[in-house]
């Protein structure tokens, strides 16, 4: 949160200068100027001062919604390449870990395999993009191709593995967050 803009705004709203928001908090215009542009910050004693000045509260300060992201780019995607295991995960939302699910695309080379997941609440599931995959989930062996999906509750140790000999793409969702 960028504090110093959010006062600003709240500022400018009421039509207030820099100088009268200063003497209303008994703080120096320059400082209000330095806390504007982030430069430095307030204490939470000084905020409150500030806050109360512009007819606002902590509590209401920062419980001010910000714009949700909705799309994503290829930009705000992160990539771990694990050479070892032979494969590459996408996350796809990179904020998903605050999120309810988490939907990342892996990539498996041949012989790859995702790392194990211990059973947890929640579900899972998976829509194969490329190649072939084989998904373990516990004692049970399911196979799936390109265009099949899959779906289960994550009760045993679960991973996939491609037994193929071409590179297997998969969107795999999973809630909660695990990935």
């Amino acid at each position: 949160m960028e504090i110093g803009q959010n006062i600003k705004r709240m500022r400018l709203a009421l039509g207030l200068t820099q100088e009268e928001l200063a003497a209303r908090t008994e703080l120096t215009k320059g400082f209000i100027s330095q806390l504007e542009r982030d430069i430095t910050s307030p204490s939470i004693a000084t905020l409150m001062d500030i806050l109360e000045a512009l007819g606002s509260d902590i509590a209401t300060f920062f419980n001010q919604k910000t714009d949700e992201k909705v799309v994503f780019t290829a930009d705000d995607m992160f990539e771990k390449i694990d050479e070892e295991s032979g494969n590459t995960i996408l996350w796809l939302v990179t904020s998903a870990q605050k999120n309810e699910l988490e939907p990342i695309l892996i990539t498996l080379a041949s012989g790859g395999s995702s790392a194990p997941n211990d059973p947890h609440e929640g579900e899972e599931f998976g829509y194969v993009l490329a190649g072939g995959v084989t998904l373990i989930n516990g004692e049970t062996r399911y196979r799936a191709k390109k265009g099949d999906s899959f779906y289960f509750l994550p009760t045993g140790v679960h991973y996939l593995v491609n037994t193929g000999k071409t590179e297997a793409k998969v969107i795999w969702v999973c809630t909660p967050p695990s990935f």
